[in-house]
């Protein structure tokens, strides 16, 4: 079962392996691609130049269909007596690990609508696919990056936001269900969450589109993606599930997490980073949902959330790491991404 979309990007198979910034390795793009796949690239917490870099080693790795991701999220506004509160609050957790808070909070990723030179970057890489979270660059940028010829993807957790992805021009639409792991791709992650399902979702969206639609959130096996791509997805795209092979860049403790009882019982927390996301639950988790203060946004929040991670993690407690992790996490299957991409695609076929 392979879509238009997979066959126009040069794919044997349709499935796409999530773009998990901190997580997902060049490495990981390029074997994903090798087994027929789309690996892609999570490039929102690095700077251009970054960006090209992990694009070459991923190119030099073998990658042939690769997807950079990028957040758009609108640029930060500090509110300097909220963030104040906010590391005051923090204070308890860091000494616990003999360290303190920063003394402030600094806007740590720089939104890809704020910065151009990563479209610059792009126009020389030239990736195959360039895609966006948490809203959407210019018009003007996406005109450039069309008429380069890349292929751009947006993503989408409500029919409106599925609506400004068609007006924008993009060539498909990742329809992220409630059940994905990370951060929701909210275009205002303050407006109200219709929490719509992976396929409920698919299902609302795809009577007003005749754009490709990629279903997002929750997929942990072939059965998982052959029911959504039964049900009208042209693509799937899986990130959890890939959380575990050996070629992704998350740590011990991150693992250790996943094999744990937690994998079973994840949840939202805007603790970490400021905005909502789905992790598996652990003493960082646990610490934001008995707070009663809000948090200082995104990235900003991120900033403290990532200092207090270093503080534990020098002291050998993995427990205040994001661990981003979609619902189904416990499923995960400790493989080679090239092994897993066999599987996946075996399983596909056998429930299609």
């Amino acid at each position: 079962m392979h879509s238009t979309l997979a066959t126009q990007l040069g794919l044997t198979c349709p499935i796409i392996q999530a773009p998990m910034a901190g997580v997902s390795t060049p490495l990981l793009a390029a074997e994903v691609c090798k087994a027929g796949g789309m690996g892609a690239l999570g490039l929102g917490s690095v700077d251009a130049e970054g960006g090209r870099k992990a694009i070459r080693a991923a190119r030099a790795l073998g990658a042939s269909c690769l997807n950079a991701n990028f957040f758009c999220h609108q640029p930060a506004a500090i509110d300097p007596a909220q963030a104040a509160a906010w590391l005051s609050a923090l204070a308890r957790e860091f000494a616990r690990f003999d360290a303190t808070p920063p003394s402030e909070l600094h806007e740590i990723y720089l939104s890809f609508v704020s910065d151009p030179a990563r479209p610059e970057m792009l126009l020389e890489e030239r990736p195959e696919v360039v895609s966006f979270h948490f809203g959407l660059p210019s018009a003007e940028v996406i005109a450039a990056l069309k008429t380069a010829g890349i292929t751009l993807l947006a993503s989408a957790t409500n029919i409106d936001e599925a609506r400004a992805c068609m007006r924008a021009g993009m060539d498909a639409i990742v329809v992220q269900g409630i059940e994905a792991g990370g951060h929701r791709s909210c275009f205002d992650p303050d407006a109200k969450d219709d929490a719509q399902s992976t396929l409920a979702l698919l299902a609302q969206i795809k009577p007003h589109t005749d754009l490709p639609l990629i279903a997002a959130g929750g997929l942990m096996d072939g059965a998982d993606c052959a029911r959504a791509l039964q049900a009208g997805a042209d693509m799937v795209q899986l990130g959890t599930a890939f959380i575990l092979c050996p070629e992704t860049s998350a740590d011990a403790g991150y693992r250790a997490a996943m094999a744990s009882d937690a994998a079973d019982n994840t949840g939202f927390t805007r603790a970490i980073s400021g905005r909502p996301a789905r992790a598996l639950p652990n003493a960082f988790t646990a610490w934001g949902a008995a707070q009663q203060l809000e948090s200082p946004g995104y990235p900003n929040t991120y900033d403290a959330g990532k200092a207090l991670h270093a503080a534990a993690k020098a002291k050998g407690d993995h427990s205040y790491g994001a661990h981003w992790a979609g619902s189904g996490a416990g499923r995960a299957r400790s493989l080679p991404a090239a092994q897993l991409m066999a599987t996946l695609t075996a399983e596909i076929a056998q429930h299609s």
